[in-house]
């Protein structure tokens, strides 16, 4: 499992014209991406990283300060580009893999407390964001 995670003042996913997500203070965007491997414990891990890891103001992490995320699915963090000018996508697995854990991630960072956005799982999105700092982090489970 991949994620990109971006420190926002801002966030909205708009689909078909209308805004189906979005967070209007200081949080985390959350590209996220699934491979075929990944399972309970890659969610396990990343819901931890999500809310654990200190991206916003005075080193402080979602879990401390109750900022909200919007979790974006994103298969192309899977892409393959080092060869050819064609990317490849053989390492994203298939929406019946990865559409059940976008959610579990979704649904484990509620149950933790955390404050949930999501945009529409398979649909072409319009993602807008405001990048505070900016602060990018990948995160890749072991």
């Amino acid at each position: 499992m991949r994620a990109v995670l971006q420190r926002v003042s801002s966030a909205s996913v708009v689909v078909d014209g209308s805004v189906v997500g979005s967070i209007h203070e200081p949080g985390l965007l959350v590209y996220l991406g699934v491979t075929h491997a990944d399972g309970d414990a890659e969610v396990a891990w990343m819901v931890r990283k999500i809310r654990d890891l200190r991206m916003l103001d005075d080193e402080r992490s979602v879990g401390e300060t109750g900022a909200p995320v919007l979790v974006v699915s994103q298969f192309t963090l899977y892409g393959d580009a080092r060869k050819g000018r064609r990317p490849t996508w053989i390492a994203a697995a298939p929406s019946a893999v990865s559409e059940p854990l976008y959610e579990a991630v979704c649904s484990a960072l509620e149950a933790a407390g955390t404050r949930v956005q999501r945009g529409l799982f398979g649909e072409h999105m319009e993602v807008s964001s405001v990048n505070d700092g900016p602060f990018t982090v990948l995160l890749e489970t072991p």
